[in-house]
Parts: C-alpha cells; structure tokens; sequence
C-alpha cells in the first residue's frame, strides 16, 4: 500500500510541473493595459507570477517530500499529513487576487491536486434526511464551485455533502470586477458576483459525465466499497450533491428560469436549491414575499413531478433565504414552507448589513453580501427562530460565519439538520475540514450525545 502511495505521489508531482510548464495559467492571463494590436511584443508578468512560482515550487516540494514520507507511514497517517500540510500551502493563495485565487484552488480541486479523505467518518456524525445517507453533516455551500467543474474533488476531501450553483439558464459574466474583497483579520468577505455562471447547458454536460462515470463504476464492479473508505451516498459517489438553481439577471420571468433548471439538472441532484436571496442581483429578494414565493415553489414543485422519477423519488426542494429578513417575512416563509410541504431551508445567504467587527472596515463599504465569521450571530439566530416557527418539522441546513467544529456545534443545537460552510473554507484550506468533524465529535461527546440526530434543535428543549 505504502509503495503504491509512493509512486502515486511521485506520478502527481510529475504531472503537476508538466502541466504548470505547458500551460502555465499564471502567466496566461491577459494584461489589460496592452494595446489590441500589439501581438508581436513580449507579454508582461502579471504582478502576481512570481508568487504563483513559489506557490507551485512550495506545492511540488510538498508532493516529493510526501512521497517520502508515506514510505513510513500506514495510509491513514498519510492521509492526515497531507490535510495539515496543505496549511503550508494556504497562505500564498492570499498572496493572490481574491478571484483568481478561487479560480486556482476550484482548478486544483478539479485536477484532483488536493488531498483525498481516506478515514471513515465517526459513525456518530452520520445521519439519514430525505431518505438519504450523509457520512457527516457538514457540506460546502454553493458559491464555490459554480459550474460544477471540482465536485469529485471536493467530495473526496471529506465533505458530507456539496452544493454547487447558482447555475443560471444562459451563461452571463456577472457583476464587473474587482467583485470579491477580503477582510481578513475579521475572517469576512464581501462579494457582488451576480450568479456569473456558465450555463445549465455546460453545467449539465459535467454532471450527466460524472453521472454516467459512476454509473459504469458500479456496473463494472471497480467502485470501491472497502471499509477504508467513506460509503457512496449519492448520485455523484460519495457524500451527496445539491444543486443550486438561480435566475438571469435579464430575465423577466423568474419561474420559467428555475423550472428550467428542474427540467435539466434535477436528475444529477440529490437535492435542488432554489436560491431567492442573493444580494447582488436586482429584485431576487422580492421572491421571498409571501405570494411571490407561493407562487414560485408551486410552479418548481409542478415541474419537478411532472417528470418520471425511478424509486428513489424526485430530488427533495429547498429554499434559500436572507439574512436580513423581519420576523413577519419570516413567518410568512414559514407558513408557505409548511403550506406546500417544502423539503428545506437554508438560512442564510450573504448579508447586506455590516454587523460588528467589520461596521466601519473600508473594505465592508464595497457593495455586496458579506460572509463570514460577523454573519455567525446574525444567520444562527435566525436559524432558531426558523426553527421555532416551522416547529422543527422541516429540515434546515444551517449556513453563515461556520470556521469551527464548535461553530458547527452551536448551529445544530440551534435548529439545523445539517450545516455549509464557504468563507471559513476560503481561509482555512482543506485542513479545516478534518478538524471540524473533529471538534464537532468532543462537541457532542461532551454534552453526552450519542449521534447528530438527538442535538439537532437541542437548545429548544
């Protein structure tokens, strides 16, 4: 196992500089201040370049010194050496532009260059919803990988679950950049992106590829189902895969665009989210209204079920909503959820306000939704009252400012049956995730549960 290992990671490091060689993606950019005809002069070097040389040199050094390393190690020391080495690697992506250093960790994620979880979970942490298995509770929320480009990769580091979106009928670029601002010390980031997605079209095509990859896995008999390794899940192999739906920003009919997501994607989905609260694309969160959102969810409902479904069912809908809603707009999405028999909510997306620390940051004036650890408080408390008002018969999936186990902890106790993280993972790297399921087993173990089951809504009883 261990020669194996070895050889694999000599092969990655290989593969690895050829590629940074032949493409090199740094220095591929283009520089806007060139002029358009200037096509026989030398192209500049990104300001950028030379920390994405000691980026790659830091990452290869890794790759060979692991290498090594596994020669004297069972795979699953191996496999925690490789999370916490990628808190090495980490902070030169802060180095980069926010974007491009999103743009970098998805591409790495997608080529398989982040490390893979090989420990099963606690069985404390699994729990079944919607008829479906999750290893864990604690999954990656839409935002990150938009275009579905790195969801084997992801799934493969530990998440319990993945959301990928918003996914928009027709590609459209988004907002103009810079759209994504750091507030590091305060753990916080301010985005007006604006759904820049790819497409359904392009979108689908990845996930009927990964679909039908799996599907022929299982046929021939070469999916792995060892002990070593955490159970498939869903549609997409291990963990499960939520796909967030979203609107064009040009399209005046809000309904035939997420049915048209239902129609194309739904069969690729473990779950469908239906995103109505992002700030950054004008008059989305008017559909949160309590006729504008009846009226939405019974046309998404009508399309989902009006398509042949195996015996499994159709994906379970969810809702996702802002932040900064009133106690009246939260009841009345309460009582529309109860009403039509929603499957879930999220709560919460990205907030317009600017609660402390960050209130008088120069970055946090940027127009945009705020996430991050200052949207904890703001998300987890109306996570409760959600709760309260769906008198706990609606699962919630708890998102906002997660960057710990005890974070995570505190969001179940609250209400949620499962919880996302996004901001905390931009910072945190792939090692956050291990240490989060971690933390969140002494969590329950210290207050004496014996599964997530029975913390779920704990603060309520």
């Amino acid at each position: 196992m261990a020669g194996r290992a070895a050889t694999s990671s000599a092969k990655w490091a290989k593969e690895f500089l050829l590629r940074r060689v032949s493409s090199n993606p740094l220095g591929s950019i283009r520089n806007c201040s060139s002029a358009p005809g200037a096509t026989s002069a030398p192209k500049k070097v990104p300001h950028f370049s030379k920390k994405g040389r000691i980026l790659t040199g830091a990452t290869i050094g890794l790759a060979i010194a692991g290498g090594a390393y596994v020669s004297t190690a069972d795979e699953a020391t191996f496999c925690g050496w490789l999370f916490s080495a990628t808190k090495v690697v980490n902070p030169f992506f802060a180095l980069l532009d926010a974007e491009f250093a999103h743009k970098l960790a998805v591409s790495a994620a997608a080529r398989g260059w982040v490390p893979r979880e090989k420990r099963p979970d606690p069985q404390i942490l699994g729990l079944e919803v919607w008829g479906r298995k999750f290893s864990n509770p604690i999954g990656l929320a839409a935002g990150f990988d938009k275009n579905a480009e790195a969801t084997e990769g992801l799934l493969g580091m530990g998440f319990g679950f993945v959301e990928v979106g918003s996914v928009t009928p027709v590609p459209q670029e988004g907002n103009p950049k810079p759209r994504i601002f750091r507030i590091s010390q305060d753990g916080a980031i301010v985005n007006r992106c604006g759904f820049n997605s790819e497409g359904i079209v392009v979108v689908a095509k990845r996930l009927g590829a990964q679909h039908g990859k799996r599907m022929l896995a299982e046929t021939s008999g070469t999916l792995s189902t060892t002990s070593d390794e955490v159970k498939p899940g869903g549609k997409s192999g291990p963990g499960i895969l939520g796909v967030n739906l979203g609107k064009n920003k040009t399209s005046e009919d809000a309904a035939a665009d997420y049915v048209q997501g239902v129609h194309n994607l739904s069969q690729y989905a473990d779950y469908l989210v239906i995103n109505v609260s992002s700030p950054n694309t004008a008059g989305l969160r008017m559909l949160q209204g309590r006729k504008q959102l009846k009226d939405l969810v019974k046309k998404v409902q009508a399309a989902r079920d009006e398509m042949q479904w195996g015996d499994d069912g159709p994906p379970p809908l969810l809702v996702k909503i802002a932040p900064d809603l009133s106690r009246g707009e939260l009841e009345d999405i309460a009582a529309v959820a109860l009403a039509l028999h929603l499957d879930g909510l999220i709560i919460s997306n990205t907030t317009v306000s600017r609660p402390e620390p960050v209130t008088n940051d120069p970055v946090a004036k940027e127009a945009g939704g705020l996430s991050g650890k200052p949207l904890f408080a703001l998300s987890t408390n109306m996570l409760s009252e959600m709760y309260t008002l769906t008198r706990g018969k609606i699962p919630l999936i708890g998102c906002g400012g997660v960057s710990s186990g005890e974070d995570a902890y505190k969001k179940i106790r609250a209400g949620a049956t499962l919880v996302q993280l996004y901001t905390g993972f931009a910072y945190g790297g792939p090692a956050l995730i291990p240490q989060i399921k971690e933390e969140l087993v002494s969590c329950l173990e210290r207050d004496g549960f014996k599964s997530i089951q029975e913390a779920i809504g704990a603060d309520h009883r």
